[in-house]
């Protein structure tokens, strides 16, 4: 069994895949706009993104743009990023972190060398974090 993170955009969708493909190096399995799917696209959204699947290191994150009218926001949860080391910390830090707001620095912790807390330019709450050898 997997747990797989399911992401609603309010029509950034394709922009944020985009973003996570340079900050992060996500690897795109399958994009889908509602113009090509099986039922016609409701009027607006023919370009917005039905689909998409993407790795990110071992895991799968999905996402897609919300139909208009549905509630909003990446609210009561964050993506936790586990890194290997304080330079990957930084890195991936500072590009999620770029056009997005800092909610904690990253900085070492009881638990981390390297940890810290970043809403991403589209809203999506991550955490950083570097485990310790003996915590991988």
């Amino acid at each position: 069994m997997q747990v797989q993170p399911y992401l609603f955009f309010d029509g950034c969708g394709e922009a944020a895949v985009d973003f996570y493909r340079t900050a992060l190096g996500a690897e795109v399995d399958m994009l889908m706009r509602y113009k090509e799917g099986p039922e016609p696209a409701q009027p607006g959204m023919e370009d917005k993104l039905m689909h998409a699947s993407f790795r990110i290191g071992d895991s799968i994150v999905m996402a897609s743009d919300d139909c208009p009218g549905q509630p909003r926001g990446f609210t009561g949860f964050s993506l936790s990023l586990q890194v290997a080391d304080e330079a990957e910390a930084d890195r991936v830090f500072g590009a999620l972190a770029d056009g997005g707001e800092v909610r904690m620095a990253l900085t070492k912790t009881f638990w981390s060398p390297r940890f810290g807390m970043i809403a991403d330019r589209f809203g999506v709450l991550w955490m950083i974090n570097m485990a310790t050898p003996e915590r991988r």
